[in-house]
C-alpha cells in the first residue's frame, strides 16, 4: 500500500505542478478575450456617446433620461439598450482593472468571479502555455503544494477510516466467533 501511496503522490505532484504552471496562461488568454468584450462594448456605446456630448453636454444618463421619457416606444427601447450598454461597459471595465494586479489576486478573481460564458469560450480556444515567469513559477509551487498537502490530508482520513473500520468488525466478529466454537 505505501508503493502506491508514494506512486500517486508523485504523481499528483508532477501533475499539480504542472497543472499550475498553466494557469497564468489561460488567464492571460481569459483577459485578452475580456479586453475585446470591452472593446466592442465601447464601440457599441461610442454613437451614443458622441449624440450625449453633442446634446446633452456629455452627460450620458441625460440621454438615457430623455430616451426613457419618451412617449414612443421604439425611443424607450433604445434608452433601455444604452443603459444596458453603459451597464456592460462599467462591468467589463471592472473585470479588467481587477485582472491586473498580482497573479494570485487574479486568480482569486477568476475563482470568485469568473464569468461561465466568457471562461467556457476560453477554453474553447485555450491554447495551453506554461508560464517560465517568476510569478508563474512561484504559482505552480504553490498550487501544486496546496493540492498535494489536499492529497495527504485526504489520505490520511481514509487511513483513520479504514483503521477504525476494521477495529469495528474484529471486535464485533470475536464474541460472535467465541459464541460459535462455544457451541
Amino acid at each position: 500500500m505505501s508503493l502506491l501511496r508514494g506512486l500517486l503522490d508523485r504523481l499528483l505532484l508532477l501533475c499539480a505542478v504542472v497543472a499550475g504552471g498553466l494557469v497564468p496562461g489561460f488567464i492571460a488568454q481569459y483577459r485578452q478575450r475580456l479586453g475585446g468584450r470591452l472593446d466592442q462594448a465601447r464601440l457599441d456605446l461610442a454613437p451614443w456617446r458622441q449624440l450625449a456630448q453633442q446634446y446633452y453636454q456629455d452627460d450620458i444618463q441625460r440621454l438615457i433620461a430623455n430616451h426613457l421619457a419618451s412617449s414612443d416606444p421604439a425611443i424607450r427601447a433604445e434608452g433601455a439598450i444604452i443603459r444596458t450598454l453603459v451597464a456592460t461597459v462599467e462591468q467589463l471595465q471592472s473585470a479588467m482593472d481587477a485582472l491586473h494586479g498580482s497573479l494570485f489576486r487574479q486568480a482569486g478573481y477568476l475563482t470568485l468571479h469568473a464569468d461561465p460564458a466568457l471562461v467556457r469560450a476560453t477554453l474553447h480556444d485555450w491554447v495551453p502555455t506554461f508560464a517560465l515567469s517568476a510569478d508563474g513559477i512561484l504559482f505552480a509551487l504553490v498550487f501544486a503544494l496546496v493540492v498535494w498537502l489536499m492529497f495527504q490530508a485526504a489520505w490520511q482520513v481514509l487511513a483513520w477510516l479504514g483503521s477504525r473500520r476494521r477495529g469495528l468488525y474484529s471486535h464485533d466478529d470475536r464474541p460472535a466467533r467465541r459464541l460459535h466454537r462455544a457451541r
